[in-house]
């Protein structure tokens, strides 16, 4: 009963009270802790909650959260099959993570691939991608397109093509510097990471910063090359993301032409897919026309 009032007790203060918690603010943190083993779930999620609010704007809680052992109790939450559990133990390492000395014990814990599986199965739900985005999944999810796991990229591909159909999510992913890995994975051309990357370009491409994000990214030549030796099932996802940078930017569109775009897109026209052929035949029009239904998320 006397873990369970601390932390209600907790929920209470950090929600608008915490003149009242003086001198207990460690014995609190540790009974969130405790309670984070709890066989209660209610308990649990009560204890997820109260790092998660305490973690949000001081950096002593959170320095008081990792000393007291609860990152590594956190990850496993992770794969709850409660979403409002899920969400909470997701947020709170994502709020301690703000504190740069608790960015490798979260690391070691494996809770950034975690992360982005409950991130993935939390953004499946529309409702839910504004919110996620808002809370600072976007950063993170950045982070793992350069990770050496090829699960933790696949993962965080296909979270940002969800999150990114809000369109404050393009602007948070183009401010946390997705547009250098994404054309970086177009680039490595292998497992299919590279479509998937270009599906999320062609999602950001709508957002005008993007267009020159991807310039200074190099990723011009990039995609010309892509379209031009890439396998032809790919090549259509690469007019698309072209499509898109050069509608109404005739800086882009010098760029295309100085890259020597137009024989490829010619070629395609000739030996493409019939979608691939209507794209390749540019008309601004076309640039409006949605990813292939064909393609199908792997992970």
């Amino acid at each position: 009963m006397l873990r369970r009032t601390r932390v209600c007790l907790v929920v209470f203060v950090v929600g608008g009270h915490r003149e009242r918690f003086g001198q207990e603010q460690g014995s609190v943190v540790g009974a969130c802790v405790e309670a984070l083993g709890a066989s209660s779930p209610e308990l649990k999620r009560a204890a997820t909650t109260g790092i998660r609010l305490l973690a949000k704007h001081r950096s002593n809680f959170r320095a008081l959260i990792r000393a007291s052992g609860s990152i590594p109790a956190l990850v496993p939450l992770l794969k709850s099959i409660a979403p409002a559990m899920q969400e909470s133990a997701m947020t709170a390492l994502l709020n301690l993570s703000l504190e740069e000395e608790n960015k490798k014990p979260i690391t070691t814990a494996g809770a950034k691939q975690n992360a982005a599986c409950a991130l993935l199965s939390l953004s499946m739900i529309e409702e839910n991608r504004g919110t996620i985005g808002a809370c600072g999944a976007i950063p993170p999810l950045v982070s793992l397109l350069v990770s050496d796991s090829s699960r933790g990229k696949n993962d965080s591909l296909t979270t940002l093509y969800k999150l990114c159909s809000v369109w404050q999510n393009k602007e948070r992913a183009i401010s946390a510097g997705a547009v250098p890995p994404l054309v970086g994975l177009v680039g490595e051309r292998s497992d299919g990471t590279a479509e998937k990357a270009l599906v999320v370009l062609g999602s950001l491409a709508a957002v005008p910063e993007d267009k020159d994000a991807v310039a200074e990214a190099g990723g011009i030549p990039v995609l010309v090359e892509a379209m031009e030796i890439g396998p032809t099932a790919g090549r259509e996802f690469v007019v698309h993301v072209l499509l898109q940078l050069a509608a109404e930017s005739p800086h882009i569109q010098r760029f295309l032409l100085g890259e020597g775009a137009i024989p490829p897109l010619v070629e395609l026209s000739q030996v493409g897919s019939s979608r691939a052929k209507r794209k390749a035949a540019i008309s601004n029009g076309n640039s409006k026309k949605s990813i292939p239904s064909r393609f199908q998320w792997r992970h």
